[in-house]
């Protein structure tokens, strides 16, 4: 054990009182209480969830993964565990918790015998990034646009590799024409950005939407981007997909 730090465990038994990390100061609102159920349902399908609490201090660290087959990423990974995310906040970071929650990952895979780990990253935001994964001795093995690595660690060099779909284009295009919000209960923060994108595409006079993916499968098979648990889609084509303030969807709106 760390003498400055714990790594709690957050399960069934535990949740209602440690929390999840996200959304701490606002357990009252819609987005708190959909995470809350959606990990309840989750962990009986194996997804973990580790955080990181300073002795004196508060949670500044957390990771979240489940195994590949129940992964809400779209990425095709059967016996692999996926992170779902990875973040570490103001006075934690520089300390070296994310490589360490990455390691708890890590150590968690070669005890369920799984060929590896497997992590979506971004070049842009709502996602870590690449660097700390390829310190932790992952590899890049795909790519994905606009701004997406697959990054795996595998123990088997003869495991298949993880990967992502191929048909981006086509599955923005089912969406078809306006605007297109894809959302899931995986992030307590969604809420709050389907609201402000569906007030502001009326404002624009769009035809606007809300397509809940509600299982694992279908954001594998159906999620425009490998982001998977939200995405908004414009006239067939992905526009974001990560949340956005207000001006950010403004000024996408003027670029077009």
């Amino acid at each position: 054990m760390d003498p400055s730090f714990d790594i709690i465990d957050v399960n069934l038994d535990n949740v209602e009182k440690t929390g999840f990390f996200c959304y701490m100061s606002k357990k009252k609102e819609p987005g708190y209480k959909q995470k809350r159920e959606w990990l309840q349902a989750r962990f009986a399908e194996g997804l973990k969830l580790k955080m990181i609490h300073e002795h004196g201090g508060r949670d500044t660290a957390f990771i979240e993964y489940i195994p590949g087959e129940y992964a809400w990423r779209a990425v095709n990974a059967p016996n692999y565990l996926v992170i779902h995310c990875l973040w570490v906040v103001g006075k934690g970071k520089g300390k070296g918790y994310g490589s360490r929650l990455i390691q708890e990952c890590l150590d968690d895979a070669r005890q369920q015998g799984k060929a590896g780990v497997a992590m979506v990253t971004s070049d842009r935001v709502w996602l870590a990034h690449k660097p700390i994964f390829v310190r932790n001795g992952f590899s890049e093995v795909e790519t994905a646009p606009p701004c997406f690595q697959l990054m795996v660690y595998r123990f088997d060099q003869d495991a298949p590799l993880p990967s992502f779909p191929q048909d981006w284009e086509a599955r923005a295009r089912e969406f078809g024409p306006g605007m297109t919000v894809l959302r899931t209960p995986q992030c307590p923060y969604i809420e709050n950005a389907v609201n402000e994108l569906i007030d502001l595409a009326r404002e624009y006079g769009l035809q606007a939407r809300v397509v809940e993916l509600r299982t694992a499968g279908e954001v594998q098979e159906r999620s425009p981007s490998p982001y998977g648990i939200f995405g908004v889609t414009l006239d067939g084509s992905l526009f974001s997909y990560h949340y956005l303030l207000r001006k950010d969807i403004e000024k996408l709106m003027a670029e077009r």
